[in-house]
């Protein structure tokens, strides 16, 4: 096996627009793509620097179900500035909590696409 890493996940949404104001203006990630498709609009955002981008996909854009996606993990060096941050922004934060690989919070999207933030235990 040869994989180097994983080039997109998918994110299922209802409202391509507004998941983009979520995941830019929110949660600070950059669009890497914004392309009209025939079979809808393909929107990529991700955090600056980031191998792998999250695909906001629509209506239109595969069998997805919006609000199915659970289980991604966001790293960041401040997982309680970040999750306070996003409280100031209207977000329901659950934690953080400290656990014995770091310190993690969660939250939703606004299609209820659940994600984590962890900042990892140091070794």
């Amino acid at each position: 096996m040869n994989i180097t890493h994983a080039s997109f996940v998918t994110l299922p949404v209802t409202d391509q627009d507004r998941a983009l104001r979520f995941y830019r203006d929110v949660l600070g990630f950059e669009v890497t793509a914004d392309l009209d498709m025939p079979q809808g609009r393909w929107l990529q955002v991700a955090p600056k620097g980031a191998q792998t981008v999250f695909t906001l996909s629509g209506p239109g854009m595969g069998d997805f179900e919006p609000g199915s996606t659970r289980g991604i993990m966001l790293v960041t060096t401040d997982v309680d500035a970040d999750s306070a941050r996003l409280a100031e922004a209207g977000v329901a934060v659950q934690g953080p909590d400290d656990l014995p690989w770091g310190r993690m919070a969660s939250f939703r999207d606004p299609d209820g696409n659940r994600l984590m933030l962890l900042t990892e235990a140091r070794s």
